[in-house]
């Protein structure tokens, strides 16, 4: 019977599928491409809201029940245990089903769109789902919102490859996929239009925003529906801006930028060591996971995202933090209290990095409001108590904290003053959210050009975020532009043979060698006297009339320092060596003209 029950329910969504694809592909052919993409974000948007919606009541539900485990069952271990088993079952998952990897961090999308032109694979639709569901909704230490990120960009992608829509329509989808994930996941429209274009797309025109903003809104309004205001990031307390705290906000920008650059490179050495204990991946998740275990121990709010705490240090009674933890009997010591927010300030990356190296699936993106909600209360509540002040609204520092660190950590500065303003319901503290995110960003960026996510990428010359050149120079393929089908000469030659082949081929530069190693080079533009003199070709040699090599491009150096290199020479062509012998010709000029290609197809109206 139960067989024949989950029969039917899969033959009923096939159905249900099967109509909407003729739905979709009727509307194609009627509605014109502009109106077709409209309809397009609503539907990418409806799908990315639901995905959050199973993602944030699940990972809401496992935190609660944990929490009743604690309290009434007197079983304390049970918060350190459950993140051991969610990392194990999500390194299975990979292992069994998903061939072994899986693509993690908002990175993914910038690469995939410089260099695959959007297209993300389909698995992504399901794979971060099921994976980040496991790690972080059984109590991993990071955030569920990356894993969003990439399952929206991988519905908006797919769903463009689907229905056969061009390049520029497909990355246009992708970042509706995006906006729509983070507008569901706080119930923020604005931050998701933000993060899109401030994050993911580099540039877009004016007519783009309309799908994007379709998509934020559809989103936030699916999530406004279907999910409990429990399950979200939200505060109901009101907040208001007293300028004479403004040197205190100051501060707090000053410290969020340093511990923005200290969250980021722990996080990168945590991860990185954990990742390399062993080659075995169940010998690495376990005691991965055992150390996360530890930390989760003593202190249990780095369980999950830590929303929940995150809401208890903005309320009247923060000293709740310590209950169902060693400290639990000096809960009502300040002091205590203060040391234990301000160490996990500086573990969490630990937690983190622990968590993703183990083999565990989430993001940054939790953690840095995390970090930022529990700098604010240190630096607020460490004012008052020492005197410098009495009366800083620790609720308020405790809300702009998190935008210092989302604005540090990502150098999105817009995303993290209109988050933090729609999840607060207002924007009296618009104030200090600007002081706060312009400053950590500015210190961030000093000492990180690039944010955390896209760091190794843009060190190993994949992908360069910041900078659109860049980005389309990194999607090129330089290899299939050297022209490896070049007549060569050797230094004993006469001038008899290059009239022959200048006869024969429209070749500008001759390479010389000598058993394959290029030894000069000889440019038509230098010899045509000569050439056009009967006595000199048959008593000159080519020995006499090359040039020595000046400047040369290696097989493996990447674009930029071959666009240097044609910077420095002020030469159209140069020469291509690898493994030390002559491998081909490059021209500065096919370089350019695949970069016009790339950029006429790329930019998104």
């Amino acid at each position: 019977m139960p067989r024949r029950i989950s029969a039917n329910i899969q033959l009923f969504i096939r159905k249900i599928f099967s109509k909407l694809e003729i739905f979709f592909h009727l509307a194609k052919n009627v509605l014109s491409e502009r109106n077709f993409i409209y309809l397009s974000c609503v539907a990418v948007a409806i799908s990315c809201a639901f995905a959050v919606i199973f993602l944030k009541t699940f990972a809401h539900s496992v935190f609660v029940w944990a929490n009743y485990v604690n309290k009434y069952l007197k079983l304390p271990y049970s918060n350190s245990i459950l993140p051991i088993v969610g990392i194990l079952l999500t390194v299975f998952v990979i292992k069994r089903f998903l061939g072994g990897n899986i693509e993690k961090g908002s990175a993914r999308i910038l690469h995939s769109i410089a260099r695959k032109g959007g297209i993300i694979p389909r698995k992504q639709m399901y794979a971060q789902i099921i994976t980040s569901s496991l790690t972080v909704g059984l109590g991993g230490s990071a955030g569920l919102e990356s894993p969003i990120v990439i399952t929206g960009a991988a519905f908006g992608s797919n769903y463009a490859q689907n229905y056969l829509l061009s390049k520029k329509n497909r990355i246009l989808l992708l970042a509706c996929g995006v906006a729509a994930g983070i507008g569901a996941a706080f119930n923020a429209p604005i931050a998701g239009v933000l993060f899109a274009i401030e994050v993911i797309l580099a540039d877009i025109s004016i007519s783009a925003f309309i799908p994007i903003m379709i998509s934020a809104a559809t989103g936030a309004l699916v999530s406004k529906i279907m999910l409990s205001g429990d399950v979200i990031l939200s505060f109901e307390q009101e907040q208001s801006f007293d300028f004479r705290n403004t040197p205190f906000y100051i501060l707090l920008g000053i410290l969020a930028g340093f511990i923005s650059i200290y969250h980021a490179r722990t996080f990168r050495k945590a991860e990185h060591y954990i990742s390399h204990l062993s080659q075995r991946v169940y010998v690495k998740a376990i005691i991965g996971a055992l150390f996360l275990a530890v930390l989760i121990f003593f202190f249990p709010t780095l369980f999950g995202e830590g929303y929940e705490s995150i809401k208890t240090l903005s309320t009247a009674h923060p000293e709740a933090l310590l209950e169902n933890t060693l400290l639990e009997n000096f809960k009502n010591e300040k002091w205590v209290l203060l040391l234990f927010v301000g160490v996990i300030v500086f573990i969490k990356s630990i937690a983190t990095g622990i968590t993703l190296g183990s083999g565990g699936n989430g993001g940054n993106f939790a953690p840095s409001l995390f970090v930022g909600s529990y700098l604010g209360f240190f630096v607020a509540k460490t004012s008052n108590l020492i005197g410098l002040t009495s009366n800083l609204p620790v609720t308020n520092f405790t809300i702009v904290g998190m935008a210092g660190i989302l604005s540090g950590l990502f150098h999105a500065p817009l995303t993290a003053i209109f988050l933090i303003g729609e999840i607060t319901g207002g924007y009296d503290l618009m104030i200090p959210l600007m002081i706060v995110s312009s400053i950590s960003f500015a210190i961030s960026k000093r000492f990180e050009e690039h944010s955390m996510d896209v760091k190794a990428l843009a060190h190993s010359g994949d992908v360069f975020t910041s900078d659109k050149d860049k980005n389309i120079l990194q999607s090129i393929d330089v290899l299939k532009l050297i022209d490896t089908n070049v007549e060569t000469l050797d230094k004993e030659d006469s001038l008899d043979k290059l009239v022959v082949v200048l006869s024969e081929k429209k070749q500008q530069i001759f390479p010389v060698l000598d058993d394959k190693k290029l030894i000069g080079i000889v440019d038509f533009d230098d010899i045509r006297s000569v050439i056009f003199n009967t006595f000199q070709v048959k008593h000159t040699k080519i020995e006499e009339i090359m040039k020595p090599v000046s400047f040369t491009i290696y097989f493996e150096d990447d674009i930029e320092n071959i666009m240097n290199q044609f910077e420095t020479a002020n030469s159209p062509t140069l020469p291509v060596i690898k493994n030390k012998k002559f491998y081909g010709l490059l021209s500065k000029n096919e370089i350019l003209e695949n970069y016009r290609s790339i950029f006429k197809n790329l930019v998104i109206d």
